[in-house]
């Protein structure tokens, strides 16, 4: 019998260069999608939103992402221009998850944006149990207001992450992982 944590124990993230097809589609992508949404949310305001990436879209909207670091940062060394042309060209699938803030709200907008962040995290756990790899990214488009005006999001909404979902083409060893004696205390009066 599994250990009923294995999931959380083996979770960790394929780089997203490293994905490629299939990703989820069908029936499988919106089962992943419906339960991303099922996260804490104070107040039930739904914070939180979806933006699919694929395909011929996922590409334009890359290309408009390097055109716009472009603009912004002429002197950026050819390598860095090659790295943000080919940013979204790996994975078949890249979710947007976006903040979808209420900031005359009673519940915080931290609370408001860490339950869009629970969205992701839910993205990939749950590309992870369906067999799939996913890497959740920001980089400097998901705090760009430019980059998000090509999302059309409105002055309220944020990028919280770009989660590049698809296969593995390589195997991705685990990383070392954070030792719970490091970060645990007991409170004590």
């Amino acid at each position: 019998m599994s250990h009923p944590l294995s999931l959380l124990l083996q979770r960790h993230s394929a780089p997203s260069r490293q994905l490629g097809e299939p990703a989820p589609q069908g029936d499988e992508l919106t089962a992943l999608l419906e339960t991303s949404l099922r996260v804490p949310d104070h107040g039930k305001l739904e914070p939180f939103r979806l933006i699919l990436l694929r395909g011929a879209a996922k590409q334009v909207f890359g290309a408009r992402l390097a055109a716009l670091s472009q603009r912004l940062h002429p002197d950026l060394p050819e390598s860095k221009r090659e790295k943000e042309r080919t940013r979204y060209d790996f994975a078949p699938l890249v979710v947007v998850v976006v903040a979808h803030l209420d900031p005359a709200s009673k519940v915080p907008v931290i609370e408001q944006q860490l339950s869009a962040g629970c969205v992701a995290y839910n993205l990939l756990l749950g590309a992870q149990a369906l067999g799939y790899g996913a890497q959740w990214l920001t980089g400097w488009a998901a705090y760009d207001r430019e980059a998000a005006a090509i999302l059309g999001l409105t002055g309220h909404e944020q990028v919280i992450g770009f989660v590049h979902i698809g296969t593995p083409q390589l195997d991705v060893p685990d990383r070392e992982r954070p030792q719970l004696a490091d970060h645990l205390s007991t409170w004590t009066p």
